[in-house]
């Protein structure tokens, strides 16, 4: 069983996270968050910690971000939109268990010091912005590194405020780049 209490978006996001792991649950209703559920959303991060597993979208992405600002401390579990979409449906609901399970063993926590030990240099430098793969790249590299996908300004942040290390990030950049060249 999970330590943590996992927020979801919806019921059926439920059902899928319950088919790969044994662990409490929140549904937050999609946008309908309301101060319930995020009360809801704090005694569980005081007593037992909260994972936020939200669907790889705008809409999740902003749920994310709500519930980040009005909760600290809470950690973060993402899918790709590859492993998140059936049949032009994209959420949570639609990730196998063994996604599910990788999401969660790969949580990432906001570090409570600003760092910059990412800017927009490295972005260019990488690849990760302003090429014609660049959205590509950054959907790969957010997997490997455990931070999701999101555009260029957002992952930059995500690399500073998860606490991604120069090391962890090169190792990562070179396992896609030789995952690309056998494409």
């Amino acid at each position: 069983m999970i330590k943590e209490v996992i927020v979801v978006e919806g019921r059926d996001d439920i059902t899928a996270v319950k088919r790969a792991v044994d662990a409490e649950m929140i549904a937050v209703g999609g946008f309908g968050i309301n101060k319930k559920v995020i009360q809801k959303i704090r005694e569980a991060q005081k007593r037992q910690g909260v994972i936020v597993l939200t669907d790889p979208d705008y809409a999740g992405q902003k749920i994310r971000n709500y519930i980040s600002s009005r909760v600290k401390g809470i950690k973060h579990a993402y899918i790709s939109r590859e492993e998140g979409t059936k049949e032009d449906d994209i959420g949570v609901e639609n990730a196998s268990p063994e996604v599910i399970i990788r999401a969660l063993n790969s949580v990432k926590c906001e570090t409570k010091t600003l760092r910059k030990e990412f800017n927009m240099g490295d972005m260019i430098f990488f690849k990760l912005t302003g090429g014609s793969d660049s959205k590509s790249r950054r959907d790969k590299l957010g997997m490997k590194l455990g931070i999701g996908y999101c555009n260029t300004t957002q992952f930059l942040m995500r690399l500073n405020n998860y606490g991604i290390t120069k090391d962890e990030f090169t190792k990562a950049i070179k396992f896609i780049d030789e995952e690309n060249s056998y494409e």
